[in-house]
C-alpha cells in the first residue's frame, strides 16, 4: 500500500501537494484529456451487431453501460500509445490502468453521469484485503452527460485527476447502503480539473 503523500501535512498544504503529484506523473495532462475524448468518440464511431447499429443513432445505452465502455477503452487507448509502459487491469490486485515500471503511478478510473460527483462501492472506504487492489493512489474521474431528449450525442462534462486515500471515501451509514462518496473538500484539495465543458 502506498503511504499517503498527504500524511503529516496540514490541509492548507494539500492543494499544492496535489499539484506536485500531478506534475510528476508520467502521463501528461494534455494526453489524459486527449485520450479520454478519443475513447468517448470511439464509443459513438463504432458499429455494433449484425445490422451496424451505432450508439447515439440507433441505440441509447444507460449510463452504466457507457461507463463500462469507458472503463475498457481508456486503458486500451493508453496501452496502445505506450505499450511498454502501460496496460489495463489483469489481476485482482491491479488498478484499472497499470504503470508497468512503477505501480505508484498506476491509476484507478471512475466514471459517472452525475453532473459533478463520482462514487465507489462501500469497499472503497475500507482497508483493502490481501490480494485486492489498493484504494489509495492516483484517480482519473470522468463525468459525462447521459442521453436525453436534448442530448442525442452527449459529451464529456468534466475530467479530473488527483490522488485519493481510502479514508477519503465515506461509506453510507445504513447497513443496506452499498455506496461511498467524497466530501466537497476532497474534490477541492485532492483533485485538479483538467477539462470542463461548463
Amino acid at each position: 500500500m502506498n503511504r499517503s503523500p498527504y500524511a503529516d501535512h496540514d490541509k492548507s498544504e494539500w492543494k499544492s501537494i496535489t499539484e506536485k503529484l500531478i506534475n510528476k506523473h508520467p502521463l501528461p495532462k494534455d494526453f489524459i484529456i486527449e485520450v479520454v475524448h478519443d475513447a468517448w468518440n470511439g464509443i459513438f464511431n463504432t458499429s455494433i451487431g449484425n445490422n451496424g447499429l451505432k450508439i447515439g443513432e440507433h441505440i441509447f445505452p444507460k449510463p452504466q453501460i457507457i461507463g463500462a465502455l469507458l472503463h475498457e477503452l481508456i486503458p486500451a487507448e493508453i496501452e496502445a500509445a505506450f505499450p511498454l509502459a502501460w496496460r489495463g487491469e489483469k489481476n485482482a490486485g491491479d488498478k484499472d490502468i497499470v504503470y508497468i515500471p512503477d505501480d505508484f503511478y498506476s491509476i484507478e478510473l471512475k466514471t459517472s453521469s452525475n453532473p459533478s460527483r463520482i462514487f465507489g462501492n462501500r469497499s472503497y472506504a475500507q482497508q483493502p484485503t490481501q490480494g485486492k487492489k489498493s484504494k489509495d493512489g492516483f484517480y482519473l474521474a470522468v463525468n459525462f452527460w447521459k442521453f436525453s431528449a436534448s442530448k442525442v450525442k452527449p459529451e464529456i462534462q468534466t475530467i479530473r485527476f488527483g490522488w485519493l486515500d481510502h479514508t477519503d471515501w465515506k461509506g453510507q451509514k445504513a447497513e443496506s447502503g452499498q455506496q461511498s462518496s467524497l466530501s466537497p473538500e476532497t474534490y477541492e484539495l485532492k483533485f485538479k480539473t483538467l477539462y470542463s465543458k461548463r
